[in-house]
């Protein structure tokens, strides 16, 4: 079987590159997705999740080279889950229990343009299908 994820949202820090001890470079980043939307009460709510990254061999290069924080990507790759198949969990330092979903960059592109930044506030547009007249065939 074969799963995809596709991921677009904003680094939350500066990518971090090492090497493996075969030689191949990766780079780990985080990103941020959010989602706004109005609750049956009327009150604005909105939800972020975070998921770590990691982009392997050239891929990892450029991403170490050309991002930075607050800049806006789109991911595509695969989830990368614990030996239980879930995602990774851990206890911080507050005593409470959390989730970590990784994934692993297959493509990744660079939104916006070159060293643009987004504030807080920012959406990532949404897909617009395209009209009968834009279709190739």
């Amino acid at each position: 079987m074969f799963h995809t994820i596709i991921i677009a949202g904003y680094l939350g820090r500066d990518p971090e590159m090492r090497y493996l001890p075969s030689g191949t470079p990766v780079t780990d980043f985080s990103v941020a997705t959010s989602r706004r939307w109005t609750g049956q009460d009327g009150q604005q709510q909105e939800e972020t999740i975070w998921f770590r990254v990691s982009a392997f061999g050239r891929t990892g290069e450029v991403c170490n080279q050309y991002l930075s924080k607050g800049r806006p990507v789109l991911i595509e790759g695969r989830l990368r889950p614990d030996e239980n198949g879930n995602p990774r969990t851990w206890t911080g330092n507050d005593g409470a229990v959390r989730a970590s979903f990784e994934v692993v960059a297959q493509t990744v592109r660079f939104l916006g343009g070159r060293g643009e930044t987004a504030g807080p506030t920012s959406e990532v547009p949404p897909y617009e299908e395209p009209g009968e007249e834009e279709i190739p065939f």
